[in-house]
């Protein structure tokens, strides 16, 4: 779906809010573990994250240091200082009362990424501000009541704020994609949606291009995976150009997606800024960095996303949209590197990832392969010294990823060596002519394609172990003997 563009009557405006979970071991202002997903309710929280009387926070450093590398992977100005304020709002999942953020003085600011615009070409992306804060706790509702796990609370977080410069739901999905790319590259976080450690609301409005009416913007919460921000993004702007065509406006307000249903669902009017009553943090000093400690980590940022996927292109010689698949799962990438130096041949280690390995990973999340880059190799020299066919190799390929087992291990296990046995594959040939005798006058008429038949025929015969090269070349020998 494309909303962008001269030619489209209206144009969509969206902005994104993404909150990126740090990859630390304690939380943000206190020693609490920051591995709380699938962890009991309630059992890493302590006085501190939990808002007791006279508990005071302290900065985790090592945080502080992450969300530094990601705003200069994301080429943002940071701020040598910057201040922590207190975001007051009451919700069950926030025991203090109060978030502590950075509103006033932010850590980074006026950044940009680089994405590709629905047509193809690069567009820059402007980021506001990327700013530190710890996460709320989470509620589970059942039936009539509802219940509060605190472990999230204290979680250390960034924000990134982008500039409305998003014209799509699809421009906005590809934004999400490069920067789970970037974090999962610098080691900030593990980018996984599903858990929770890369979560986005977006601001949609929509301008009517005819008349220049712009709707009222509309935040689009609880989106947890790529797909989905794009079919949110989708359906609101559908909501949004409906009301426009018939002279109305929409509310401004917050919405929720839902999953079930494929809908966005009201929520409450959207919040002001002056709601949440802004002020200082008075328990914690303003964050002052040594311009030496960001130019440190600034000669220490790692190869991003961009610039592996022009170098897989330019060593590998695989195609730059093959490389760019690459760079957006850095563990893949590394995967195929390893592969493709022990293999020698890029092009095919490409081939058989693209086709047929990250067919056997989820579509979105976990990308790690359980295969190791040399058991791909083993398999496809098993390929190339002709002990498998190909389309055993891609029968051993999901058996191989789930079981751990060996290429080797299973052949020799199952049995499935090739058969190069000449005098086995003729006389299983010499009998398909003999019982086919139709579909041999129809080869030797000129119809070569019925040389199909008697190769699936032994292939049948012998469960798909016959080597194809022996069996076409016996088989055509044999049907052109008598022209």
């Amino acid at each position: 779906m494309n909303t962008a563009g001269d030619n489209v009557r209206f144009r969509t405006v969206i902005g994104l809010e993404i909150h990126v979970q740090l990859q630390t071991k304690s939380k943000m202002f206190c020693s609490c573990s920051a591995d709380v997903f699938d962890a009991s309710p309630n059992t890493h929280i302590c006085p501190v994250c939990t808002g007791q009387p006279g508990a005071l926070p302290v900065v985790n450093g090592e945080a502080v240091k992450l969300a530094v590398l990601t705003a200069l992977a994301l080429n943002c100005q940071v701020n040598l200082f910057s201040r922590f304020d207190r975001k007051n709002y009451f919700y069950p999942d926030l025991p203090k009362g109060y978030q502590i953020t950075q509103y006033f003085y932010p850590l980074a600011e006026r950044g940009y990424l680089i994405i590709e615009d629905d047509e193809g070409n690069e567009k820059v992306v402007r980021i506001r501000r990327i700013h530190l804060e710890e996460d709320a706790g989470k509620l589970f509702h059942e039936e009539d009541k509802s219940l509060v796990d605190l472990n999230r609370c204290g979680v250390p977080l960034i924000e990134i704020v982008t500039e409305p410069d998003i014209a799509s739901p699809a421009e906005a999905r590809r934004f999400m994609e490069e920067l789970r790319a970037v974090v999962r590259h610098l080691g900030v976080s593990s980018g996984d949606m599903e858990k929770g450690a890369l979560r986005c609301d977006a601001n949609i409005s929509v301008e009517d291009v005819e008349t220049g009416r712009k709707s009222n913007r509309v935040e689009v919460k609880n989106i947890n995976s790529f797909r989905f921000v794009e079919k949110a993004l989708e359906f609101e702007f559908e909501r949004i150009k409906k009301a426009l065509e018939g002279g109305k406006n929409v509310e401004k307000e917050t919405r929720g997606w839902d999953m079930k249903t494929r809908t966005t669902i009201s929520m409450r009017s959207k919040e002001e800024e002056a709601d949440y009553r802004y002020f200082p943090e008075p328990d914690l000093p303003p964050l002052v960095l040594k311009e030496e400690f960001v130019k440190n980590l600034e000669h220490s940022l790692p190869e991003l996303p961009r610039e592996r996927a022009l170098r897989l292109s330019r060593e590998y010689g695989i195609p730059l949209k093959e490389a760019k698949i690459y760079a957006l799962r850095p563990s893949v990438a590394d995967f195929f590197e390893e592969a493709a130096g022990l293999y020698g041949d890029p092009k095919t280690v490409s081939n058989w990832i693209l086709s047929e390995i990250l067919r056997e990973l989820k579509e979105e999340g976990e990308d790690r392969i359980s295969l190791t880059p040399a058991q791909l190799v083993e398999l496809l020299r098993l390929l190339d010294e002709g002990t498998i066919s190909t389309r055993i190799a891609k029968e051993l390929l999901p058996e191989m990823i789930s079981t751990g087992k060996s290429a080797k291990r299973l052949v020799e296990e199952k049995g499935l060596s090739q058969i190069d046995d000449e005098s086995l594959i003729r006389d299983i040939l010499q009998r398909a002519i003999q019982e086919n005798p139709d579909v041999v006058e129809k080869y030797r008429s000129g119809k070569k394609q019925t040389l199909g038949f008697f190769v699936g025929f032994v292939m049948k015969e012998t469960r798909g172990k016959a080597n194809p090269a022996v069996v076409n070349r016996i088989a055509r020998e044999l049907l052109d003997q008598d022209l």
